[in-house]
């Protein structure tokens, strides 16, 4: 492996920049390459330049190579900027993850045009309005911001209720005991886990927020305290608006074509 890949991305401009002027030139020394590369990687470098210069390679077609590496190694870096682990639960020193709650709080913080969320399990009470309080604040202080929430609606074990009952308790329970604002979101849910027995039963288990189709978040973490606080949850933060616009494109897609279904007396 050529030493050049051990050299950052300073480094190899600076390389690259005293080839192209005339700085360092043919023959290469140890003495020479000194200020532009580590010493630990200098003889190393040394040797290669040499080997490179006796090959036929000239020096603008060295700094040329050099810069493409530094270019790659910028947009490597980019990559791993718009990648975050977010994590709940007991962390040891070193980590570089970021804790659920704070990531959430955060995306709602920066919302302004669309916010999506999906949830198998919600709390409500106190626990509710403190998870949700961000986002109702900026919902009522914003009317062109559109919140819309996939949630899973069970039928209780046992129950034989009607699934217009089930809804309408449903929808009851969220204004009074899970959204804190005065707008309320659009809320949908996915009608075969109402079904009766377990022939056609299924749930919208799905965890994950986006952000005006910037940021996308993928997590093991229902909206509840526990899940946000206490549990050992994993997930992926991406600044990445392809990726956002597509997973919030799957759920529309779901919509438009009937297989969620809005949530009524939720307006």
């Amino acid at each position: 492996m050529s030493p050049f890949i051990r050299l950052n991305r300073p480094a190899l401009v600076g390389l690259a920049a005293a080839l192209e002027t005339g700085r360092l030139h043919a023959p290469f020394y140890e003495s020479s390459l000194a200020s532009y590369v580590p010493g630990a990687l200098c003889r190393e470098i040394v040797r290669e330049l040499n080997q490179l210069q006796a090959m036929g390679a000239t020096p603008n077609y060295i700094a040329y190579t050099l810069r493409l590496l530094a270019t790659e190694r910028e947009s490597s870096q980019e990559v791993r900027d718009r990648i975050g682990l977010v994590w709940t639960g007991q962390e040891v020193v070193g980590s570089e993850s970021r804790d659920t709650s704070v990531v959430v709080r955060e995306l709602f913080t920066t919302a302004k045009t669309s916010v999506l969320i999906s949830s198998f399990a919600i709390d409500r009470g106190k626990k509710a309005r403190e998870l949700f309080g961000v986002l109702a604040e900026r919902m009522d202080a914003n009317s062109a911001l559109q919140v819309r929430m996939f949630l899973n609606v069970q039928r209780p074990h046992r129950s034989q209720a009607p699934e217009s009952t089930l809804l309408r308790e449903f929808a009851d329970t969220f204004r009074k005991e899970i959204w804190p604002g005065q707008r309320l979101p659009e809320v949908f849910h996915d009608p075969r886990s109402l079904a009766m027995g377990t022939g056609k039963k299924a749930c919208l288990h799905a965890k994950c927020v986006v952000i005006d189709e910037e940021c996308l978040l993928v997590t093991s973490a229902n909206f509840t305290e526990a899940a946000h606080e206490r549990n050992i949850e994993a997930g992926v933060l991406l600044a990445d608006p392809v990726a956002a616009r597509a997973m919030r494109s799957q759920f529309e897609t779901l919509v438009t074509h009937k297989i969620l279904h809005r949530v009524p007396g939720i307006r």
